[in-house]
Formats: structure tokens, C-alpha cells, sequence
């Protein structure tokens, strides 16, 4: 059998391969019948298994220097230290962002249309306080 290629692609493939065992266990434990607990637990245990192989994989392959995007990190890899310590420019960026809710940040920005005939703010604001009045 022919070794995998260790390059930024098999590394995103397997972030996939993960994120897909991860949906896997979580439709096994919500949805999934079996006739007896025991049986959920022989599945649950097999899916992890293989899941915890890929994973150490992946570890190994960040360890070793192969480059990634924060935004291909399966869900169930974003919140561990290791791997957010190895990404780089990535984690810095978005770790020096100011978390802020979505609807203060929009009401900051002016609108690229300011002033045109594009602009819908102004038309909106009347909209609501004639809606208001009524």
C-alpha cells in the first residue's frame, strides 16, 4: 500500500474525513435506534476508534509543520490549544479581532452607497416610522 502524501490537501482531507465521523457519532447518539444500549455502544465505540486515528494523524501532520486554515479545522478540533497554537498568521488575526455582536458591527460601517440612488437606508427609516405611526 502506497504511503499518503503528506502536503497541505491530505491534511484538509482528513480535517473532512474527521468532521464527517463527527457527524456520524452525533446522528448515532440523537437518532440512530438499535435494539440494545449495548449495540449503540459497540457502534459508538468502532466510529470513535477510527475517528481517534484520523485525529492522531492530523496531530501528527500540524506537528510536523503542514500548513492550515483555521476555517478547515473540524468543529470538534477549534477549541484545542495545540492546534490553535500552530496555525499562524490565522489564529493572530483572529484572536486580536474585538468579538462584537453582528448587528453593532453593521451599524458602524457605512454603507459603500451613502448618498446614491443605491442607498436603501434612508427609504428604510421612513418605511419604519410610517409602520410605526399606524
Amino acid at each position: 500500500m502506497p504511503a499518503m502524501a503528506q502536503d497541505k490537501y491530505s491534511l484538509r482531507s482528513l480535517h473532512e474525513e474527521i468532521d464527517l465521523f463527527d457527524r456520524k457519532l452525533a446522528h448515532i447518539l440523537r437518532f440512530e435506534e438499535f435494539r440494545s444500549d449495548a449495540d449503540r455502544d459497540a457502534e459508538v465505540k468502532r466510529l470513535k476508534t477510527k475517528r481517534e486515528l484520523l485525529a492522531r494523524a492530523a496531530r501528527q501532520m500540524v506537528h510536523d509543520g503542514i500548513e492550515f486554515k483555521a476555517s478547515e479545522l473540524p468543529r470538534s478540533f477549534r477549541g484545542e490549544p495545540e492546534a490553535a497554537g500552530t496555525e499562524g498568521a490565522d489564529t493572530v488575526a483572529a484572536e486580536e479581532a474585538p468579538v462584537t455582536p453582528r448587528k453593532a458591527a453593521r451599524a458602524r460601517i457605512a454603507s459603500p452607497y451613502a448618498g446614491t440612488s443605491l442607498d436603501f437606508q434612508k427609504g428604510l427609516a421612513e418605511y419604519k416610522k410610517k409602520k410605526s405611526k399606524a
